[in-house]
């Protein structure tokens, strides 16, 4: 009886040991990574959600044009606000990183220093051309034939000049600059981007600019995406 016991004790404790070993070869979950308020946006794609922006006030300089040219009614305080948006968003923010942070780094490192002078001087033309739209656009400036035609050749040549000026720095700029700058460097210039703009735009920063965008992109009637769905 002793001896049978024994052997049961004996078996109920090898099959605990057994259990225990099991449990610790199981893989441990990771933990999770605690939530942030708001994620991390690495500069390559925080330049390029901007240039979203600016697509998005390019499609609201079409449709000024369409209007312009049809002699339909333009509200000037649209026009006028996308051309602020441009000011203030693009031309005094987003490539002032561009001109601060990532072109002296190409030319230091003689990567792409043609690109980047083109890219130099289409910031300074596509300024005089803002400052055009602008002074055309405000109220009662586009009422006679005269300054009509002065707006639509501006927003002409707006157009124009920034499609391809981003379609370049998509494909080429941003995706080589990640090459010239050590990951630590690259991580500091996010953190860098991030702040600016909650500097110059609020804790809504970027989100607040795209809401401005769609407010004037609703008082034009070009919001609904499906409006440009081919019928």
């Amino acid at each position: 009886m002793a001896k049978d016991t024994s052997r049961r004790e004996f078996l109920r404790a090898a099959r605990g040991a057994g259990a225990g070993f099991a449990l610790a070869s199981l893989p441990t979950a990771k933990p999770r990574r605690p939530q942030t308020e708001e994620e991390e946006v690495a500069p390559g794609e925080d330049l390029m959600r901007e240039h979203g922006v600016l697509n998005r006030v390019l499609l609201i300089y079409e449709e000024a044009l369409r209007r312009l040219d049809s002699r339909r009614d333009l509200p000037p305080e649209a026009l006028s606000g996308a051309a602020g948006i441009i000011h203030r968003f693009i031309e005094s923010y987003h490539e002032k990183l561009e001109e601060d942070n990532l072109f002296p780094r190409f030319e230091k490192a003689r990567k792409l220093v043609d690109l980047v002078a083109v890219l130099r001087e289409q910031h300074q033309a596509g300024r005089r051309v803002t400052a055009d739209i602008q002074r055309l656009a405000a109220r009662g400036g586009i009422t006679g034939d005269a300054d009509r035609t002065k707006l639509t050749g501006a927003l002409r040549l707006f157009i124009r000049m920034y499609r391809p000026h981003e379609a370049r720095e998509d494909t080429v700029l941003f995706p080589a600059f990640r090459t010239i700058v050590s990951s630590k460097e690259y991580e500091e210039l996010g953190e860098a981007f991030e702040e600016k703009e909650h500097q110059l735009f609020g804790r809504e920063g970027f989100e607040g600019v795209v809401a401005e965008v769609a407010g004037l992109e609703k008082q034009l009637g070009i919001y609904e995406l499906s409006l440009f769905t081919p019928r």
